[in-house]
């Protein structure tokens, strides 16, 4: 297939592309036929892999995963490491690294994805459509699969009505010691990204400490004089409720990015990070919808200023927002913001870090350039940047977890 792909056979048999031929010959789906010619290519820069495909040491389910992520130089341990595990096993080994990685990588959350399978009629599938659509012209633009199945869930999990508490109610687990948070999800813990335990903080109630010893009394444990158990922490609102709502009365209940109509579920962000020190300051806490409070804190959506003076809302090259911009240039950031947070930096020291690339004109476009020269600012004497929170090299134990909901 690769090589008839390449000679162009389709071309000259007349067909419109190479997918529409493989299919009318086998009958392939074209994301079959993709797949195939993806792994088929890899494996040309891997002849440790595909030697063992061809010895039948490794499944050709084994191989699609490794290619995904070995390249020449680290073929040998992947190999290894792949060797008489199961595919499922070998499928985690996989998740959350990008091409290049190691089986010791720290795996990025945000990289893992998952896959939901529907089969509907034509009238649900009719209105999927329609649903779909609604919640883009809400949000003001157009939204990717994930964007759109995370907003249809967060508006069927809509939780109280009252404007002083938090939206929904999710349970959000968050590490005291190094920040990685899981979420819970029909009893199986699933890791979340750096920025969805942002959000977290942003507008959340707080349960407190799981750790037993916390809540249980006795000679060796914090409890009551009587040895009798703790009573569990309340839940408690971060955000003081008059406060928020007030911050979602002054800002009409809706999303107070450019062109955003969305009202019918939103959130309040911290312009100043709540992990950061930011306060519960009424000019620096604004009303944002799900996708632009995720936007905000991947790095994809920047915004500064005060309330009382004035947000200003800019693409993530620094463009305003709405304008004509470069997607190439606005990928750069962003991958560098997201490489930048699996580091281990912050999240507000990444954003400050690349401000200060913004303003220097020398640096070319393209990950690379933004990327040394991010690192460079990083490495100046720590001003405005600190010290990298944590390191996926050394990341500690997780001997007690706080759980959070919002």
């Amino acid at each position: 297939m690769l090589q008839a792909l390449r000679a162009g056979a389709h071309r000259a048999l007349g067909f419109a592309s190479f997918s529409e031929y493989i299919g009318r010959l086998f009958d392939y789906t074209p994301r079959w036929t993709a797949e195939r010619l993806r792994v088929t290519a890899a494996l040309e820069q891997l002849p440790e892999i595909d030697q063992a495909l061809r010895d039948g040491a490794l499944s050709w389910s084994a191989v699609r995963e490794l290619t995904r992520v070995a390249v020449r130089e680290t073929q040998g341990v992947w190999l290894a490491r792949a060797k008489g595990r199961p595919l499922r096993e070998i499928e985690r080994a996989v998740a959350g690294r990008i091409e290049g990685d190691t089986p010791d990588t720290p795996p990025d959350p945000a990289l893992v994805r998952h896959v939901l399978r529907f089969e509907v009629t034509a009238e649900t599938l009719a209105l999927f459509r329609q649903a779909q659509a609604a919640l883009c012209r809400d949000t003001g633009g157009a939204l990717d699969d994930d964007d759109v199945l995370l907003e249809m869930a967060r508006r069927v999990l809509g939780g109280p009505a009252d404007a002083g508490r938090a939206s929904y109610q999710v349970a959000l687990t968050v590490c005291e010691h190094c920040g990685r948070g899981e979420q819970t999800g029909r009893g199986e813990p699933v890791e979340v990204g750096p920025e969805v335990v942002e959000m977290a903080l942003c507008d959340v109630q707080c349960i407190g400490s799981t750790d037993v010893a916390t809540h249980v009394g006795g000679a060796d444990a914090a409890g009551s004089p009587d040895g009798e158990p703790n009573k569990a922490p309340r839940a408690k609102q971060d955000v003081p409720p008059a406060l928020r709502r007030k911050v979602m009365r002054r800002d009409h209940g809706r999303c107070v990015v450019p062109g955003c109509s969305n009202a019918v579920f939103v959130d309040v962000h911290h312009i100043e990070l709540r992990s950061e020190g930011g306060a519960h300051d009424e000019d620096t806490l604004a009303v944002v919808c799900g996708a632009h409070h995720r936007a905000l804190h991947r790095g994809q959506l920047l915004v500064t200023g005060r309330v009382s003076t004035g947000l200003d809302f800019r693409h993530a090259d620094g463009t305003p927002y709405g304008a004509h911009v470069s997607a190439e240039d606005v990928d750069a950031y962003v991958e560098v913001h997201k490489a930048l947070r699996t580091m281990g930096f912050r999240e507000g020291e990444t954003k400050r870090a690349l401000e200060q690339v913004r303003q220097r004109a020398h640096v070319g476009a393209g990950v690379e350039p933004v990327l040394r020269e991010a690192l460079f600012v990083l490495s100046e004497p720590r001003t405005a940047c600190a010290t990298p929170a944590r390191s996926g090299a050394s990341r500690p134990t997780c001997p007690e977890v706080a759980p959070l909901q919002g």
